[in-house]
């Protein structure tokens, strides 16, 4: 996709670096999640704002094309062939975080997503600069950011328009936002997969980018 990291404004209204971030491992790799239960949200939320408070930084982010193990925590993800490859990024941070739209964008579409474990609050915008048209899916937000709002609402580059939620009505996870950068919205509306089975990793790394330039700059 030939957009310039320049035209983006950052979503979280900073940039996160290795000042203000630390990366955050959720896969197998991470023997620490073995050490408390993954189904309760309160234990996970003090393991995540523990390990950040303990490495002095603000935000935890990271996980795209991550294998992990977290989502055995819900039913929602083990239909069928288990889905654990994580198709965004996430960053972690307290609750109700402002967040800003990183182009100027019109809402595509939004929806609560109120599984154990689902996206909760979902806000999904529609973009189209230099006549590319893609989409930015937001998920965990709070309940108050879809109260009003409505589709084919324009939303200005660098403007406030949602923000992070708290537990249990993000979805039920410690606060987090789950940024995702989508070229084909099959038809989907309010929602879209935010996870896959590893058969079907190919099929939708095609369509769901790496969105880090939106949120990282080293």
């Amino acid at each position: 996709m030939n957009i310039n990291q320049e035209d983006v404004f950052p979503i979280m209204g900073k940039w996160l670096n290795k000042s203000n971030s630390e990366l955050l491992d959720f896969s197998d790799r991470n023997k620490d999640l073995l050490r408390f239960d993954l189904k309760s949200t309160k234990d996970f939320d003090q393991y995540v704002f523990d390990y950040l408070k303990m490495k002095e930084k603000q935000y935890g982010h990271g996980g795209y094309l991550e294998n992990r193990t977290i989502y055995q925590r819900s039913a929602h993800f083990q239909k069928g062939e288990s889905r654990c490859m994580h198709l965004g990024v996430d960053v972690w941070c307290e609750a109700h975080h402002p967040l800003y739209a990183p182009t100027e964008a019109i809402i595509h579409s939004f929806a609560n997503n109120n599984n154990f474990g689902d996206y909760g609050p979902t806000i999904i915008l529609e973009h189209n600069i230099n006549h590319i048209q893609f989409y930015t899916l937001y998920g965990h937000l709070s309940l108050k950011s879809i109260g009003n709002i409505k589709e084919g609402q324009l939303i200005k580059k660098g403007e406030k328009f949602c923000e992070v939620g708290p537990y249990p009505e993000n979805g039920d996870w410690p606060p987090h936002l789950h940024f995702q950068l989508i070229t084909d919205m099959k038809d989907k509306l309010g929602d879209f997969p935010g996870v896959c089975a590893p058969s079907e990793l190919n099929e939708f790394k095609r369509i769901c980018l790496d969105p880090n330039f939106m949120i990282l700059k080293e």
